[in-house]
């Protein structure tokens, strides 16, 4: 793992969760894994002794790498597809899912996901997610299919005989002396009722160590959203990857608020991010700012159309400064317009490629047309 890339994932976990939430951690007997959606490749920061010892890996050989290290060439695409579905609607989600130990064999677990959401910002923290193995015996029989036996163990495998290795003229497969050619994991293990609750305490044990960590810091997480409904993790990944001074608003909401805020944004206004999103843009405004431009700005976002205009801000700190505004509708990908965008740049500053302030403008909110309409359902 690269040093900036150990950092965030340092600073992930220590910036929301007290000194002792490791340790707190540690102590619960569940096998459970957090990641971050908001580093890129959404690695994991925390990994459970329980989880260690089920997987075979050593915790610096889990931290900072994505969960696919523990799929293998029989683990069912579709369900991996549903987990990546879950992470993009930031929702939770419960699978039979076949994974891979360090030393290569597999097993079938139940996987339950659930987001941990900031309190004040309302966005995704975090994922937890609790593996619980499926553990069953049972044999079973079958002719004419050329599954010579099958054996169900803790590890829901079964051997299977082509048919192809068979001889079947008049003898069936259960009753032939069958040589197993394949090994294969065919048939999905589900969780019986049982397990289904052990995940489900485990998740309310972790998300219990979690709230109550996260109070010392002051920086509150919970299991459901509160407070305005903010951008996807996905789209705000891919919006962070953009570092021009820029907002979202969406107009689908009392007051039209700010769901997103560029770090080249808080820079140039001095705002800290808590302070900026559920707030309307008239926060920037001040005793010398034009009404007319605000109008300008009102009528575009009714009618729906880009504009530009030329208006007088003010920072946390009071100072003023000409902001060369362009504000443009944003669309999903059905079409329908989910956000609109304001591109701030400071007037006098200068491109380090020679671009205008028009040409910057505008790529930006191409980056962010796309962004969108990727992110979107």
């Amino acid at each position: 793992m690269e040093p900036p890339q150990l950092g965030l994932i340092e600073q992930s976990f220590n910036s929301r969760y007290s000194n002792w939430a490791r340790e707190a951690l540690d102590e619960l007997p569940d096998n459970f894994t957090i990641t971050d959606p908001c580093i890129s490749g959404h690695p994991i920061v925390f990994a459970s002794r329980g989880f260690l010892k089920m997987s075979g890996y050593s915790r610096d050989q889990v931290v900072g790498r994505n969960g696919r290290m523990f799929q293998g060439p029989n683990t069912c695409r579709r369900s991996v597809m549903e987990i990546r579905e879950a992470i993009r609607e930031e929702r939770g989600v419960e699978i039979s899912l076949l994974n891979y130990r360090k030393d290569g064999t597999p097993f079938w677990m139940l996987f339950r996901m659930t987001p941990v959401f900031g309190k004040d910002e309302g966005r995704v923290i975090h994922f937890v997610a609790v593996q619980v193995p499926i553990l069953r015996r049972r044999q079973r029989r079958r002719n004419g299919e050329g599954l010579c036996g099958e054996i169900l163990s803790n590890s829901c495998r079964r051997e299977v005989c082509s048919s192809s290795s068979v001889e079947l003229a008049g003898v069936s497969a259960a009753d032939s002396d069958c040589r197993v050619t394949a090994l294969e994991i065919e048939e999905k293990c589900e969780a019986s009722d049982t397990e289904k609750q052990l995940a489900a305490t485990a998740i309310r044990n972790v998300l219990s160590v979690l709230t109550h960590y996260s109070e010392s810091t002051g920086r509150l997480v919970c299991e459901k959203r509160f407070g305005p409904s903010f951008v996807s993790s996905s789209l705000h990944i891919s919006l962070g990857r953009i570092k021009q001074s820029f907002v979202l608003v969406d107009p689908h909401l009392p007051d039209i608020p700010i769901v997103y805020a560029s770090d080249a944004f808080l820079r140039m206004t001095g705002y800290a991010r808590n302070e900026v999103l559920g707030q309307n843009c008239r926060f920037l405004t001040g005793v010398d700012t034009d009404p007319s431009a605000l109008h300008q700005i009102k009528q575009s976002i009714q009618a729906q159309q880009a504009c530009s205009v030329r208006i007088l801000h003010y920072r946390k700190d009071k100072s003023s400064f000409w902001n060369l505004l362009h504000i443009s509708p944003v669309r999903n990908a059905t079409g329908k317009i989910a956000y609109f965008v304001g591109v701030q740049i400071e007037e006098g500053s200068v491109d380090r490629h020679g671009l205008s302030p028009e040409m910057r403008q505008l790529s930006v909110v191409g980056s962010i047309k796309v962004a969108v309409r990727i992110s979107s359902p």
